[in-house]
């Protein structure tokens, strides 16, 4: 019975259509990335064609997160910068960030503080292409924002139980959905096709020790999403500072020196990031 629930359940949440829709020029992208043929400048041109989502999108790659601020100023200027991967990944953070704001408060912020901490640990971990882990970090709640607008009569149950019992947030939701939003993640990530190393780290930031095809993603969320807490910025659903995997420093090559350091950072940083909403 728990398991046809759960089946029933993971049935509502992909029925996405009431999300607010992906606009359909990621489809239109995503299917001329696939093509070999195809230009950075034709890419570039379809999303310039959607003006609302390129002003987003300019915003957001030019804020602190990424490390080019104020110097991006085009699209195309974007996909040369970061790459395809990190704007689709913007593109799906933009979409629902309205849902994100009306039905979790506080969760867009958490969600920006993880981009900026993932990428840092990233950088000061010597990873390639760190603007990807922001992503990672930018969407590892998205499950959350998922549950709440397909299941909105169970977010009461959860938030009761967090408050209750002083549970995280994903141990009330395994109670009272039978999985967590890492779970969800996965499922969203497969179902928007998003680049396998971005679904690992969504799928795998609470659990980084189990990520097996891109663990140091996972393990740069992890670290991104202690860090984030830590400082209270923002709000994951609850009050709590998950533990600190000390595979994930280990994975990374990261001492207790190096994590004072990233703080000390990020203490800055994240005043810069406050006023990026999309109001």
């Amino acid at each position: 019975m728990a398991e046809d629930l759960r089946t029933e359940r993971k049935g509502l949440i992909l029925a996405v259509k009431d999300l607010p829709t992906l606009p359909k020029v990621l489809d239109e992208v995503a299917r001329l990335v696939e093509r070999s043929d195809s230009s950075t400048d034709e890419v570039a041109k379809l999303i310039a064609m959607d003006q609302v989502l390129s002003a987003k999108v300019l915003k957001m790659v030019n804020s602190p997160i990424y490390g080019f601020p104020g110097r991006i100023s085009s699209i195309q200027h974007a996909l040369v910068l970061l790459g395809f991967n990190v704007l689709r990944g913007i593109i799906v953070s933009t979409s629902v960030f309205e849902i994100m704001s009306e039905n979790m408060v506080g969760l867009w912020e958490h969600s920006l503080g993880v981009a900026l901490a993932s990428s840092t640990v990233a950088r000061a971990a010597g990873l390639r292409d760190p603007e990807e882990y922001s992503v990672a970090g930018l969407l590892h709640d998205l499950g959350k924002v998922v549950a709440t607008v397909q299941l909105p009569e169970l977010k009461g149950e959860i938030e009761q139980a967090v408050k209750a019992r002083d549970l995280m947030y994903i141990e009330a939701e395994k109670e009272v959905l039978g999985f967590g939003h890492d779970r969800i993640n996965a499922w969203l990530a497969d179902h928007w096709k998003l680049p396998p190393n971005i679904k690992e780290g969504l799928s795998y930031h609470h659990k980084p020790q189990l990520a097996r095809l891109y663990p140091d993603m996972a393990c740069a969320v992890h670290v991104g999403d202690f860090m984030a807490r830590v400082f209270e910025y923002g709000f994951g659903g609850d009050d709590n500072v998950p533990y600190l995997q000390p595979e994930a420093l280990k994975r990374l090559k990261l001492k207790p020196a190096d994590v004072e350091g990233i703080l000390g950072h990020l203490s800055e940083q994240f005043l810069e990031i406050s006023d990026l909403s999309f109001a």
